[in-house]
């Protein structure tokens, strides 16, 4: 997949993903600000704008970080700056060539570890880490073939498996044991992104 193509499904990804700002509004309101609705919207629409820009030639790293600056400015966020300093990060360490499966779980692990360390959150504390994580793993094991669903299945385990505790971490914490038997909000605007990606 070259730069071109990678912005074509992006591009389609942001448009799905828009459809989910109610859901995601409605799930962050139940612990949190109910802003993640808004930055999920609002950020998936300036993607799809910077997009639009590139040259037709971009390379993948080129399409990956006009994105991901579109989608870290448009509503400041803590999750929009936790997920763009995430990918920003994995752009710089993986140059992305053929968008292949090894390179993008190489590319999303570097991404969780940035998430994990400036978020000091990690796998059990109810984030986006733990719709992340798995999912990568997941990806990994299906690099020959179904690695998507693989990840997507991964993901909407992990997001599951954490609902049933109150969160540790963010402003989903301070909600406490209220926050039990409610999804991360977070996680689940990760796992809305794969099944657009789908």
């Amino acid at each position: 997949m070259n730069g071109s193509e990678l912005a074509a499904v992006l591009d389609t990804a942001c448009e799905r993903l828009a459809s989910t700002g109610d859901e995601l509004r409605e799930l962050d309101a139940e612990v949190g600000d109910g802003d993640l609705g808004i930055t999920i919207t609002k950020g998936a629409a300036a993607v799809r704008t910077r997009l639009a820009t590139l040259d037709a030639d971009a390379l993948p790293n080129e399409v990956v970080l006009a994105a991901v600056d579109a989608f870290g400015t448009a509503n400041p966020s803590t999750y929009a700056s936790l997920v763009s300093s995430g990918v920003k990060a994995g752009a710089k360490a993986i140059e992305l060539t053929e968008v292949s499966t090894a390179e993008v779980v190489a590319f999303g692990r570097v991404v969780a570890e940035t998430i994990a360390r400036r978020g000091k959150s990690a796998v059990g504390d109810k984030t986006i880490l733990d719709a992340l994580v798995p999912s990568l793993d997941a990806a990994e094991l299906s690099a020959d073939g179904g690695a998507l669903e693989a990840a997507i299945t991964a993901a909407a385990t992990g997001i599951a498996e954490t609902a049933a505790i109150a969160a540790k971490k963010g402003r989903a914490a301070w909600a406490g044991d209220r926050g039990i038997g409610v999804a991360d909000a977070g996680a689940t605007a990760y796992l809305r992104f794969l099944e657009a990606l789908r």
